[in-house]
């Protein structure tokens, strides 16, 4: 090959880069121009280079300096068409200048969370702790140890979730109560916050799976006086001073027991679908722990006695932020969470 043949040959990969870099309509395009012109494995201008050592010596200085010239002009050529695609306005068809700029969602913590932490730190200025368990449990801790008899309908499996023989998803946090008394002596003040399970109707007021809390206090000389009182602050403390009362009720793990009620925080005790036009709210079912239930956690019934109560936070959470229905909870809807937004 003669130098002039060389310089052919250079000339011409530098007309065909003007022509495959114009041709080029995206990242890819420009790509493969670039590969076909200078790439290393079968680029024009590398195959190019590789003939030099045919020339004479006194010749390859100046073949050198005209590869040298093509691949300059081609790095400019790729850079210039580069930067056109980049900065290159897309077709306005595909824009509606008219269109309202996409709003930034608020998210927040949710309503639930909130509550509960809310409950937790009224109850931590009265000397509780926070006490917490599994949620797959066995049956002698979710009942039998909470005086439940065999028979009890809770027990069915059209109440109760049951993962194995004997094995329960929880439908209370009572049993942390259980645990927390087989662990330690009394005195004993502790909150156990988590979720339970039911085969519940997913309806405006029901769900199967939701937030439970519950307070437990054992010691000497504790009576019914003092879960009045108590429960009397937090509801004061929590929803600002407002009416309640107790109504007697039944459940296997105290006695007496009581279920507590708020005015109704929607109508303001005159009536609505909230509170079924009774003007309250049941939030939470309490009541004397059940000596057998004092005993069956070690816990010596003739010497001490306790009150528990367990809440559902998501009623409250209805009260607190006026909603008329529980589902509402479980949307996941920002255009909801940021209505209550911290």
């Amino acid at each position: 090959m003669t130098l002039s043949e060389f310089q052919r040959l250079a000339s011409g990969i530098a007309d065909e880069g003007e022509k495959l870099v114009a041709a080029a309509q995206d990242a890819a395009g420009l790509e493969e121009a670039r590969t076909a012109l200078v790439g290393r494995k079968a680029g024009r201008l590398p195959e190019l280079m590789k003939q030099l050592p045919s020339l004479p010596p006194e010749e390859r200085k100046e073949a050198g300096a005209a590869i040298n010239s093509v691949k300059q002009k081609l790095e400019e050529l790729l850079d210039a068409r580069r930067a056109a695609l980049t900065t290159t306005a897309p077709d306005d068809r595909s824009i509606d200048l008219t269109m309202p700029a996409r709003r930034r969602w608020k998210g927040a913590r949710h309503p639930v969370t909130l509550v509960i932490d809310e409950i937790q730190d009224i109850f931590r200025e009265l000397g509780f702790t926070i006490a917490l368990g599994p949620e797959a449990e066995t049956e002698w801790y979710n009942f039998t140890a909470l005086n439940f008899p065999p028979d009890h309908p809770a027990l069915d499996m059209h109440d109760t979730l049951y993962l194995d023989e004997g094995v329960v998803l929880r439908t209370h946090t009572s049993p942390v109560q259980i645990r927390t008394m087989q662990k330690n002596k009394p005195p004993i003040r502790v909150l156990s916050p988590g979720n339970c399970y039911r085969r519940d109707f997913f309806d405006a007021s029901h769900a199967p799976m939701f937030a439970q809390i519950e307070g437990l206090a054992i010691d000497e000389g504790v009576s019914f006086v003092d879960l009045k009182g108590t429960l009397t602050h937090f509801a004061n403390k929590f929803f600002g001073k407002t009416k309640t009362r107790f109504r007697p009720s039944f459940f296997p793990f105290t006695e007496p027991s009581a279920e507590m009620d708020v005015e109704c925080q929607l109508c303001h005790g005159s009536g609505c679908p909230g509170c079924k036009n009774t003007g309250w709210m049941e939030i939470l079912g309490s009541g004397m722990v059940h000596p057998r239930v004092l005993t069956a956690a070690g816990i010596d019934a003739e010497r001490y006695s306790g009150w528990a109560f367990g809440m559902g936070p998501a009623r409250i959470a209805m009260l607190r932020y006026d909603i008329p229905d529980i589902r509402i909870l479980y949307d996941s809807d920002v255009r909801f969470l940021e209505q209550i937004a911290r």
